[in-house]
């Protein structure tokens, strides 16, 4: 009988440096915790300056409370930035690697949401999101993937299943897949970024790069607190008052990247009923339009002004 097949020894991840914009809150910040505890020298960006400090000293304690005695500290490196500006993420890409030496993994991790209706969402608001999330991810992938590709196949030619020379990782969303009602641009710029994600992840294979998209469901960020404040007078009123069983902390998305890392697959989800669940959403829309109208009407009959939004 042949033996059975061994699953492949995990990535030992020490060493191995990450960047990852959106990094001073939220996913990106515990990602960022996590991927330290493992051993990996962190770049994080974001807006603010001040939330960026916070988070390194996070980082650097965090790592520290559960690093082996003698270890020496967490390596972190911040750099302000607007994900909108390419030239400002190569930036970023290239200082991570004249400190760290090169660049193993990027999280494409920034970006934003903003309740409102397609007729009512003026082309500003809907240029500015794609900005962002979608072409935000694209300023910091290209550069990241471009250095990937410029390293030396580890293990050399013949070695067979040699470990990866990079990892790209988008965060999108569990609702990538499914469009809901007054968050059509936010679904628009997931889908965009698992789109481009799945077929980078075919495109670089051959080349020893691997690309993931994350999935997750409701997570207990700054994401709707920003939300409600672009999304004017009452908030986010769709969302408000969501259900605890669909909120998660962000650790535990940042958790799953960590073992995606380790063992690279090509979507991350942090919740399999969910996943079950939008599966066949997609392949029967009108599972998905029926359950979205119920939730809806509902939202409608509590609050009328909704439709005004």
């Amino acid at each position: 009988a042949p033996a059975p097949q061994r699953s492949p020894m995990p990535i030992d991840l020490r060493d191995k440096p990450i960047a990852i914009t959106g990094g001073g809150t939220g996913i990106g910040l515990w990602t960022a915790i996590e991927c330290a505890r493992a051993g990996m020298p962190v770049a994080i960006s974001g807006r603010r300056e001040d939330k960026l400090r916070e988070a390194a000293d996070l980082i650097r304690r965090e790592a520290a409370a559960t690093a082996a005695r003698g270890s020496p500290p967490a390596r972190v490196l911040t750099m302000p930035l607007n994900v909108t500006d390419a030239r400002a993420c190569e930036a970023f890409v290239a200082r991570a690697i004249a400190e760290f030496g090169s660049l193993y993994a990027v999280l494409a991790n920034a970006g934003y949401g903003v309740e409102r209706s397609v007729l009512r969402a003026d082309d500003a608001m809907l240029r500015d999101m794609f900005e962002t999330n979608f072409w935000g991810s694209l300023n910091v992938v290209r550069p990241a993937a471009a250095h990937m590709l410029s390293r030396p196949r580890p293990g050399g030619v013949g070695a067979g299943d040699p470990p990866p020379r990079g990892h790209v990782l988008f965060t999108s969303s569990c609702l990538a897949k499914i469009g809901v009602p007054f968050y059509a641009c936010y679904c628009a710029t997931k889908a965009a970024q698992d789109y481009f994600g799945r077929a980078m992840r075919l495109e670089l294979e051959p080349a020893g790069v691997k690309v993931s998209t994350v999935h997750p469901i409701g997570t207990k960020t700054e994401f709707f607190d920003k939300a409600g404040e672009r999304s004017g007078p009452g908030g986010t009123k769709l969302v408000n008052a969501t259900d605890e069983r669909f909120m998660q902390h962000p650790r535990v998305v940042a958790r799953a990247i960590v073992r995606c890392l380790q063992r690279p697959r090509g979507e991350v989800w942090t919740s399999t009923p969910m996943r079950l669940a939008l599966g066949a959403c997609v392949m029967f829309p009108s599972i998905a339009d029926a359950l979205l109208r119920v939730r809806l009407a509902g939202k409608v009959r509590s609050d009328p002004t909704l439709l005004e939004r």
